[in-house]
């Protein structure tokens, strides 16, 4: 257990809320006790107290009483709302970690009050499987026991960088909504393969762990991804063939503007005040 984090508090018991809860469970970061989960839905309530062994409430000032980490896992439009109802009750002892996309440090800082310690963190949903991507930025009241108490959160689901806000939204283009690029990458491939003959089942598991072991090597070789394309692919081969029809295609400048087209989206968000 982190010698920082003694409780932690979840506002929201969706899908994050849900993959944070199973991740630092997991690794160990708390014990099944030292968690509560906020969720308005007596069903979802009663599956997290199944599923996870865990507490759940439905009002968010339990929360504020029993972690000195909250974690705002709700929608970014019922965000202003949580703030106004927790905001009597919390202390610079707390540290308040969002992972509200689109809502910014000074949205939550003005609706908490003078001194409260915010921590605008972006993981993603293999935080479930322990593989998320996440990065985090410091709010102006923020120190380092808040940093630490948030990196130690999401090492707990995978791999994490620190960034300034500025760069956030970004970070939600690329990583936040990412995963979801992933799958529709496997799923084309796997067509594709099944066009071919293959089996469905054996199409999907191939192409995910061909994605697997590319983005293994990756992060265990250091090696700049146009490297380790260049290594597979032999001059008239293969590779070369595939590669050309994904040129063709226009694969890479699609990519791109997704990770533009979140980004920006963010943004929107983020000017609206997370509506």
């Amino acid at each position: 257990m982190s010698q920082e984090i003694h409780n932690i508090g979840i506002a929201g018991g969706g899908a994050m809320g849900e993959a944070l809860t199973r991740g630092v469970l997991a690794a160990g970061l708390v014990s099944s006790a030292q968690l509560m989960v906020c969720e308005v839905s007596d069903e979802r309530r009663a599956y997290l107290e199944t599923e996870l062994g865990i507490q759940t409430v439905r009002e968010n000032v339990a929360l504020v009483g029993f972690a000195d980490t909250l974690i705002l896992a709700v929608k970014p439009h019922v965000v202003g709302a949580v703030l106004a109802e927790i905001r009597p009750h919390v202390s610079p002892s707390h540290t308040i970690v969002s992972i509200a996309a689109g809502v910014d440090l000074a949205f939550i800082e003005n609706g908490l009050g003078e001194g409260i310690p915010v921590v605008r963190v972006m993981p993603n949903t293999p935080a479930l499987v322990g593989a998320a991507a996440s990065a985090y930025c410091l709010g102006r009241f923020a120190g380092p026991r808040d940093g630490s108490r948030a990196r130690a959160i999401l090492e707990a689901v995978g791999r994490t960088v620190r960034v300034e806000e500025d760069l956030l939204d970004a970070v939600t283009g690329l990583s936040g909504s990412g995963p979801a690029y992933m799958y529709l990458i496997v799923e084309a491939l796997a067509d594709g393969a099944v066009r071919m003959g293959l089996p469905r089942d054996v199409s999907v598991l191939l192409a995910a762990q061909t994605m697997y072991g590319a983005a293994k090597m990756i992060l265990e070789t250091g090696e700049h991804p146009g490297r380790l394309k260049d290594m597979v692919t032999t001059p008239g081969g293969t590779t070369a063939a595939g590669l050309f029809a994904l040129e063709e295609a226009a694969v890479r400048a699609g990519l791109q503007q997704a990770v533009e087209r979140a980004t920006e989206r963010a943004r929107e968000m983020k000017k609206r005040g997370g509506s």
